[in-house]
């Protein structure tokens, strides 16, 4: 599933890019929302980002676009691979930004590690 959001000046760190925090805050949060779609009865907290590396940075103005697909699912935890693709305003063409694979694990109201509840998976 694909995610989008603009960059915006509160976004920018001291060099006018985008804060690679606030990055990192989207990319969780988008991933958290694949979990739910998927398992709309399960509790979910992030578990594991995979190496986090930046490829571009990002301006001001620019459309980011998330895609999120599912890479792994165990019998506790669902890990997500989350592209992030930058388009600089009016331009065409989108450049790679940013790559990880997040983990989320399912976690019952003491936040203990539960097995996903498979009899309520959506694809």
């Amino acid at each position: 599933m694909d995610f989008y959001t603009l960059v915006r000046p509160e976004h920018l760190n001291h060099y006018n890019y985008l804060f690679g925090g606030v990055l990192l805050q989207w990319i969780d949060e988008f991933a958290y929302i694949a979990a739910i779609r998927q398992f709309p009865a399960a509790r979910f907290v992030t578990r594991a980002m995979d190496k986090v590396s930046f490829h571009k940075s990002v301006n001001n103005g620019a459309l980011l676009r998330f895609q999120v697909t599912r890479e792994r699912l165990g019998t506790t935890s669902v890990s997500y691979r989350v592209q992030v693709w930058g388009r600089d305003f009016q331009e065409i063409q989108e450049n790679e930004v940013f790559e990880t694979v997040v983990t989320m694990v399912s976690v019952d109201p003491d936040g203990k590690k539960t097995p996903l509840p498979q009899d309520c998976v959506t694809e």
